[in-house]
């Protein structure tokens, strides 16, 4: 996911998705400012039930830096996903073959890459229709078919989330920093939707 899903010129903190959800409101997709929102994602990655994400242990300034490393990278992305003006999400989406979970797989062209760490509170049974929203962006961009999923194995909310949104398991791979399922969630082909 190049520069598409940031747009040419996008900036820390521009929105690069709208879009009304039924039952849900409006979700804003923007780019992640790693100071202006700084106390939110610490908030996040340090909050019990998290330590999958693997960020618990940075200090604030440590973050700060490991966002602004993702932010110059042509081919990784960070976006903080709103519900209306609250934060609810936490989105990465990257070029999986400029990756090490790349090494593990046969990556296909218009795959994509996500992690995604659901914030702090929201409405009972939303996080269905908010990944819907998330996946329409993400599938949305050009070129992209397929997003690929890797979290840890023993993330068993992750990954029961992911079989309720249609993603179809794949193999168990071995990263540098944990033992991951693979999953993926293809878009349909023309022939396929009609």
């Amino acid at each position: 996911m190049g520069a598409a899903a940031r747009g040419a010129g996008v900036r820390r903190g521009e929105v690069v998705d709208e879009r009304t959800v039924d039952g849900l409101g409006r979700i804003t997709t923007r780019v992640l400012d790693p100071d202006a929102d700084l106390d939110t994602i610490h908030a996040w990655v340090t909050a019990p039930g998290t330590e999958f994400w693997g960020l618990g242990s940075l200090t604030r300034e440590e973050l700060r830096d490991t966002y602004a490393f993702v932010d110059a990278l042509p081919t990784h992305h960070a976006f903080l996903v709103h519900r209306d003006d609250e934060p609810v999400a936490l989105l990465q989406a990257y070029d999986p073959a400029d990756d090490p979970v790349g090494e593990c797989y046969d990556v296909q062209p218009g795959d994509v890459g996500v992690h995604l760490l659901l914030g702090v509170g929201g409405r009972p049974g939303s996080t269905t229709r908010l990944l819907g929203a998330i996946v329409a962006f993400l599938l949305g961009q050009p070129g992209a078919r397929r997003i690929v999923a890797e979290p840890d194995v023993r993330n068993d909310r992750a990954l029961a989330r992911m079989t309720r949104s249609g993603f179809v398991a794949g193999p168990v791979i071995e990263l540098p920093h944990k033992r991951a399922q693979l999953a993926f969630l293809t878009l349909p082909t023309p022939s396929e939707t009609a």
